[in-house]
């Protein structure tokens, strides 16, 4: 009897890859590519990268005009809010070093340089002595321009513009040189005035003058 071949058969091995993943080993799941980091904000006087920061427009809501009572004129609108005032303890020596921690302070948490004045009733500033050595012209010229932190002598905070934040170093200078600094960095002020000094002369200053 003639022999008839036997089909080949295919064994359940022989099937191909298999679509499962190989034990113990999972798919890598993609990771969220972090965006840049921004740079630290420039200080005058300063080198590193320059971060662009609007300046924080901070402008006054419109009041609206009071309606005649039933019984009397209209009432006088509201006037414009006065700035906050912040008071920190420090030495004559180390009035300078707090108005510089305020500073920073205030650009962490979100300000813009344009928006901090400066002012030192005592030795000026580093910086400003520094930018004052290439002669006023080119100093009040950084002024004019508002796009950094400027610091300045407060006796000629007069010359000054306001800014939303102003602060005021009591690091020496004569007591009366404290005295008309305080009113005039008060009336420059937009939003907050920060002043770093003696407590006890800072409040009689104050307290009288504002």
């Amino acid at each position: 009897m003639p022999l008839i071949p036997e089909e080949p058969q295919i064994h359940e091995s022989a099937q191909g890859p298999r679509a499962t993943p190989a034990s113990g080993r999972t798919a890598p799941t993609p990771r969220p590519v972090p965006g840049p980091r921004p740079a630290a904000p420039p200080r005058p006087g300063r080198p590193g990268p320059v971060r662009p920061t609007a300046p924080v427009q901070r402008t006054p809501r419109d009041v609206a005009p009071a309606k005649p009572g039933p019984s009397g004129p209209a009432a006088p609108a509201a006037t414009a809010a006065t700035p906050q005032i912040q008071l920190i303890p420090a030495s004559v020596e180390g009035a300078l070093d707090a108005a510089e921690e305020a500073v920073d302070l205030l650009l962490d948490s979100g300000r813009a340089p344009s928006d901090v004045l400066v002012l030192t009733t005592g030795a000026q500033h580093p910086w400003a002595e520094h930018e004052l050595s290439f002669g006023e012209a080119s100093y009040w010229a950084q002024h004019d321009a508002g796009d950094d932190v400027f610091y300045a002598d407060a006796a000629a905070a007069s010359r000054a513009a306001s800014r939303p934040v102003v602060v005021v170093a009591v690091n020496g200078g004569s007591a009366s040189a404290a005295a008309t600094a305080l009113p005039l960095a008060h009336s420059r002020a937009g939003a907050l005035l920060i002043v770093c000094g003696d407590p006890q002369q800072i409040n009689s200053v104050l307290g009288a003058g504002v």
